[in-house]
């Protein structure tokens, strides 16, 4: 059986032998788990190799592009904002960006922004992954659009922009680019290893992404002007993006989050513990109630499942995810299967990382196998 390393309450023996199994199978390439009991580490996992020749192993201190599981930082980023009284989600947007004004997106709200129902859910055509890299370009080209469709009535995933939309509003406020407020403000604090983007020193210890499958549907059946099409050709990214020096360079906190699942744990842990980790207070339990004000519920139109939103995360949606209980619960994850839940009611985070991407919309077969084990084992 494979090698896995760490350390693993007795209790959620069936996770490990879980992640064993995939790894022994090649499911998995290498990854990582982590389970946070409000503050007591009871699974700290990983296993496998960095490397698809499966030459180089998958060590303690591996990190991998988390893709939009990046989101669920990011959204923290804003409430931090938000708890001290200098972001306030039912204000227009325009109120901080005025920029952002244009074209009818006057109403729209940084609730709207944080729930992906602001109507911009990408760049217009043509689009290109390198107009993401310029952060200043980006974001006037995305102030200036009209939205795709009407604002606050729909979720359409901002799969890739989501990052630049709440990011410029985190700058104007702060004056801080995304990327640096992350690190100065969430992750320094925590003692996380955990970034937006990746800084050179630490590239030599990256598990590069290994693509999933094709999508399950064919981009060029749909209606061209869809906002499903529209996002995801605005602009279009092949997964193998991100192990490029373009991608660890920028600033894009939709999706190129750096870590693992330690790290990730570790920040998103502050929403499961109520709003402090360690000494470190970043929320307020008011601030965070506001995550669980629904803001959308029903078909999301760019990736066409049920999906709820609430203020910055997802809420349970058991048509979709059936694994999360309907509890006072948020998550999200990212392209191929990371994820990370925080379940408030239970003062638990579960987070896995991993370099190897399944197929599927919104999770993987592997993150439901482990996230379900972990539940039998703390409701039985």
């Amino acid at each position: 059986m494979a090698d896995v390393h760490g350390s693993c309450d007795d209790r959620f023996e069936a996770v490990r032998d879980a992640l064993a199994r995939n790894l022994d199978s090649g499911e998995e390439l290498g990854a990582s788990l982590v389970l946070d009991l409000d503050g007591d580490i009871v699974i700290d996992m990983w296993g496998g190799f960095r490397d698809q020749a499966r030459t180089v192993p998958w060590s303690q201190d591996t990190i991998t592009n988390v893709w939009s599981s990046t989101k669920t930082v990011t959204s923290l980023a804003a409430l931090v904002l938000v708890d001290r009284g200098e972001l306030d989600v039912d204000a227009p947007v325009a109120k901080y960006w005025p920029e952002f004004a244009a074209h009818g997106k006057q109403d729209v709200l940084v609730r709207h922004l944080l729930s992906h129902a602001s109507g911009v859910s990408g760049l217009d055509q043509p689009a290109v992954a390198a107009d993401l890299y310029d952060w200043e370009q980006a974001t006037s080209r995305m102030a200036a659009q009209a939205p795709w469709w009407e604002p606050g009535t729909a979720s359409g995933y901002h799969a890739l922009n989501f990052g630049h939309l709440i990011g410029e509003v985190v700058r104007r406020i702060s004056g801080k680019p995304l990327k640096q407020f992350v690190a100065e403000e969430v992750a320094g604090p925590l003692g996380a290893d955990f970034q937006i983007g990746a800084a050179e020193s630490d590239w030599g210890r990256i598990a590069d992404v290994i693509p999933p499958p094709p999508l399950p549907f064919d981009l060029e059946a749909l209606d061209p002007n869809s906002p499903a099409v529209k996002t995801l050709t605005g602009p279009f990214i092949a997964a193998e993006e991100a192990n490029t020096p373009g991608w660890r360079h920028a600033d894009i906190g939709a999706a190129n989050g750096h870590g693992n699942a330690r790290s990730v744990a570790r920040v998103m842990s502050v929403v499961a513990r109520g709003g402090e980790v360690d000494g470190v207070r970043l929320l307020s339990p008011d601030t965070i109630e506001l995550i669980f004000r629904e803001q959308t519920n029903g078909i999301d139109v760019v990736l066409g499942v049920p999906l709820r939103y609430g203020i910055g995360y997802g809420l349970p949606q058991l048509d979709t995810l059936p694994w999360i209980p309907d509890d006072k619960i948020c998550f999200w994850g990212g392209w191929g299967g990371s994820m990370i839940v925080m379940d408030v009611g239970r003062r638990m985070t579960i987070s896995y990382m991993m370099n190897k991407m399944g197929p599927g919309i919104v999770g993987s077969d592997r993150s439901a196998e482990y996230g379900t084990a972990i539940y039998d084992a703390v409701t039985s």
